[in-house]
C-alpha cells in the first residue's frame, strides 16, 4: 500500500478551516486506498518513506517547506508543489518574467532596482502607467508588501521601504476589480474556479486595516458559469509557470483580463472546491500516476 505524506506545520493546523480541510484530504486519500502520514517538520526525515508528498504549509525557498520539496524531488517521490514552481512563484520578478515571455496577459509592469529610484523615473512611470500605481516587494505573499500609491512622494514611502529588503521592486498598473477569478490547474488542466470579492477597506483580497485582518468572500463558480477566456488564460498562465499545482488571479475589466498573480500551494479551505468534490481525489491521484 502506498503512503502519501502530507507536510504541515503549527500554522497550518491552527485554523479550523485549514485543518477540517486536511482531514478531508486524508479521508479521500485512505478512500482511494492510500496510507496517509502528516508530517511536521521535526520529522522531515520520514519523507524518504513516503511514495508521494503533498506541503500543505507555507512555501518559501527561505523555508523549510523548501528543503522538504527538494528532499522529495531529489529522492524521486512526486511532490506538490515541487522545487521550481516554489522558486518561480515566490520570487514575484521571476513569476512576471515567466509570464511575459509567454505572451500572458498582466497588467503593464515595471522592474525597478534600486539604482533606478529617481524622481524623473518614477514621474515617468505615473504617466506611462497611470495613476494609481501598485507597488509589489517581490518576496510578497498573502498580499503582503502590496500597496497603491498616488503621487512621486507616495511612492518614494513606500519603495524606500521595500528596497530594504529586496534591491528591486516590482511596479504595476492598477487594475480597478470588484473581485478576482482564481482559476485552479493541475498539470495544465482546470482543477477548480472560484471568486473572490475584494472587501470595499481595500484593494487587495487580504489586508490589514486598523489593526484587523479582512479577508475576501470566496463563491465556487461552476465551470459552465465561467468566462471561458478566463479559464484559458488561467491555464496558460499556469503552463508558463510548469505542471504542477497553481492557483492563478485574475481581474477582469472592461472585458479584459489580466493575470495578477500565480500562487504555488493555493488555498483549499475556504471553499474554492465547493463546486468541485473530486479536486482532493484529482491530486491525490496525480501524485501517484493513476
Amino acid at each position: 500500500m502506498s503512503r502519501l505524506g502530507i507536510f504541515v506545520d503549527r500554522k497550518t493546523l491552527s485554523n479550523s478551516e485549514q485543518l477540517n480541510a486536511l482531514i478531508h484530504c486524508r479521508d479521500i486519500t485512505e478512500e482511494i486506498g492510500h496510507d496517509v502520514d502528516f508530517i511536521f517538520p521535526v520529522d522531515i526525515d520520514k519523507i524518504k518513506k513516503m511514495d508521494a508528498l503533498f506541503i500543505r504549509a507555507r512555501t518559501d525557498p527561505m523555508n523549510i517547506t523548501y528543503v522538504a520539496s527538494r528532499m522529495a524531488s531529489f529522492l524521486g517521490i512526486p511532490v506538490i508543489d515541487d522545487p521550481k514552481s516554489i522558486q518561480i512563484c515566490s520570487d514575484k520578478i521571476n513569476m512576471y518574467s515567466h509570464l511575459m515571455r509567454e505572451g500572458v496577459s498582466i497588467p503593464k509592469t515595471v522592474f525597478l532596482s534600486r539604482n533606478d529610484l529617481s524622481v524623473e523615473r518614477v514621474a515617468h512611470l505615473f504617466d506611462e502607467l497611470g495613476t494609481p500605481l501598485v507597488i509589489k516587494e517581490p518576496s510578497t505573499s498573502f498580499s503582503l508588501r502590496v500597496e497603491k500609491v498616488h503621487d512621486v512622494a507616495e511612492f518614494f514611502k513606500v519603495a524606500r521601504r521595500f528596497i530594504k529588503m529586496s534591491d528591486w521592486v516590482v511596479v504595476q498598473q492598477f487594475i480597478e476589480s470588484k473581485y478576482d477569478w482564481r482559476v485552479g490547474v493541475l498539470d495544465g488542466k482546470l482543477l477548480y474556479a472560484c471568486k473572490y470579492t475584494i472587501p470595499s477597506v481595500t484593494f487587495k483580497i487580504q489586508a490589514s486595516v486598523n489593526g484587523h485582518i479582512v479577508y475576501c468572500g470566496v463563491e465556487s463558480i461552476p465551470v459552465e458559469n465561467m468566462p471561458s477566456h478566463v479559464i484559458q488564460l488561467g491555464i496558460d498562465a499556469a503552463n508558463a509557470i510548469g505542471e504542477g499545482l497553481y492557483g492563478v488571479d485574475i481581474k477582469n475589466n472592461n472585458g479584459d483580463a489580466y493575470v495578477i498573480e500565480v500562487n504555488d500551494n493555493p488555498s483549499l479551505e475556504s471553499g474554492e472546491d465547493t463546486c468541485y468534490p473530486d479536486v482532493y481525489h484529482t491530486i491525490v491521484s496525480h501524485l501517484f500516476g493513476s
